[in-house]
């Protein structure tokens, strides 16, 4: 996995839709899992969601908690 991911998750903003604008980690998991259903965009903005919701399904937001800061 690019180590830039995590990087982009607390730094890249959501650029449509209802979480227009807010940091992709703080996209709530309800959303991701609807992206999940229906499929994840193309392009980076799908990997950045997929990891994220790969993140929060595995418990694993700890990981993102010293690169917020």
């Amino acid at each position: 996995m690019d180590p830039t991911i995590l990087e982009d998750l607390v730094t890249k903003r959501m650029p449509f839709g209802q979480y227009k604008g807010k940091l992709i980690c703080e996209i709530p998991e309800h959303y991701l899992i609807w992206f999940y259903r229906k499929g994840f965009p193309p392009g980076k903005l799908g990997i950045w969601l997929e990891t994220m919701y790969e993140i929060r399904l595995n418990g694993l937001t700890y990981l993102l908690d010293r690169l917020k800061k």
